[in-house]
């Protein structure tokens, strides 16, 4: 069962509904509405934390509704918002928000009630507390990272020789040090590809973030950072590209699966590597397979991972109610200082402390990956960027063709460069978003 397969379930069995209300609306005790779009092991661990706040605060009563995921999620912010008629706090992807609203549709944090609730910024990941701000404002509180990572069948790769004496995966070396493990692993999976992603498929983004970890690496640029100028390096560019067309081409991943398809093939042990977002940490343990994770591996130089960041943020509201306020920081804070319990799921906490504290540390294999918190790839500040963003599909449509062989790097690289031209050039479509 895949991650979204277990949201399905648990849909169905009522164990995440679409909305939640209160049932005391006439108590007297203070009321945050929270929207999110959590579901799956991340829904159900997410309510769990709420309960959990509800418990350790009776005066407080937290409302949490649960949204569709993707675009309806952040129209419907951007409608509430606009119209001043928002939640208190919302859950949102740290990559949507310079495209909507700062300032307009979302409220800046209040750094002094921050503070009043024991969060500081050199608590958080610096590239992520940097990029939670817009034109030197805080906008956003963050929670996680979810970045790309390696899975690996640790009965498959035990037997091509590529675990160290500690059970862990040994780190390659290079693009060479790479291909020679996975050439390895393909011996033991029978000649079948040895590693699977998101490659083939209507609207596949595994392409785009197979690219956007390897490019980083070497130092590659996407955008200028005020996103006006296209400031990408065709040399770095293209040697990560012709790396990826080389996987397909030498049989080391299988450039026919979609998403599904790849999560099935490491499931059933046809695959010994997986690339993928840290989120399906759930779907492996459910299925008892023999797996762990490392980080995503160093081609190009540093180990940086395309990531996005789960933060929250405060829609926009015409007057905010004082006590309500000081409850919805108090809520945020609780959370961020409790995110060794949301990192079950996979994700790695954005607030640095918790990395340290054994019950965090005690997560196998959440906390494997854990140092790449401070060298994520994160997208470029600009409104078509994000989780299931017309960026994402626009590049991966681009080029899961050169990794199929039916493009060159060359020509696959110029159809990116022309889409994203296309998309500079269109308007926001949340025009009052505008900053």
């Amino acid at each position: 069962m895949t991650r979204r397969g277990l949201l399905g379930g648990a849909l169905a069995m009522g164990v995440l509904g679409g909305c939640s209300y209160p049932t005391d609306l006439g108590s007297t005790r203070t009321r945050v509405k929270y929207w999110h779009f959590l579901g799956a092991s991340d829904g159900i661990i997410m309510n769990e934390m709420v309960g959990a706040f509800a418990k350790a605060n009776p005066d407080l009563f937290v409302e949490e509704n649960v949204l569709a995921w993707g675009e309806p999620y952040y129209t419907k912010i951007a409608m509430a918002g606009s119209g001043g008629r928002s939640p208190d706090v919302a859950t949102f992807h740290l990559a949507r928000l310079p495209g909507i609203g700062p300032g307009q549709i979302l409220d800046p944090i209040n750094v002094d009630l921050l503070a009043e609730n024991g969060l500081r910024p050199e608590d958080f990941s610096p590239p992520i507390w940097e990029r939670a701000h817009i034109d030197g404002v805080l906008y956003a509180v963050p929670f996680d990272a979810h970045p790309m990572v390696q899975y690996y069948n640790t009965d498959l790769t035990e037997k091509a020789g590529l675990l160290g004496t500690d059970g862990r995966l040994a780190p390659t070396e290079g693009e060479e040090g790479l291909v020679e493990a996975l050439r390895k692993a393909k011996e033991v999976t029978g000649g079948r590809p040895p590693l699977v992603f998101d490659a083939l498929g209507l609207g596949t983004v595994g392409p785009w973030r197979v690219w956007w970890s390897l490019y980083p690496q070497s130092g590659g640029t996407l955008l200028s950072r005020d996103g006006s100028q296209i400031t990408i390096d065709d040399d770095k560019a293209l040697q990560a590209l012709r790396f990826m067309r080389r996987l397909g081409e030498e049989g080391l991943c299988d450039p026919n699966t979609d998403y599904g398809a790849s999560v099935a093939a490491f499931q059933n042990g046809e695959a010994a590597f997986l690339w993928n977002g840290d989120w399906e940490t759930t779907t492996f343990k459910l299925a008892k397979m023999p797996f762990s994770m490392a980080r995503f591996p160093a081609v190009f130089g540093s180990g940086s991972a395309q990531a996005d960041c789960h933060v929250f943020v405060l829609p926009h509201q015409r007057e905010r109610d004082p006590e309500a306020e000081k409850a919805t920081y108090r809520f945020i804070a609780a959370l961020v200082k409790n995110s060794a319990d949301w990192a079950v799921a996979g994700h790695v906490p954005a607030y640095l402390p918790t990395l340290e504290r054994p019950e965090y540390l005690a997560l196998q294999p959440q906390s494997e990956y854990r140092s790449v918190i401070t060298e994520v790839a994160l997208d470029p500040q600009v409104w078509f960027a994000g989780s299931a963003s017309r960026l994402w599909i626009d590049f991966g449509a681009c080029f899961s063709t050169v990794i199929a062989g039916s493009r060159t790097p060359e020509q696959g690289l110029a159809e990116a460069k022309a889409a994203l031209g296309r998309l500079m050039s269109a308007p926001n479509p949340f025009p009052e978003a505008g900053r």
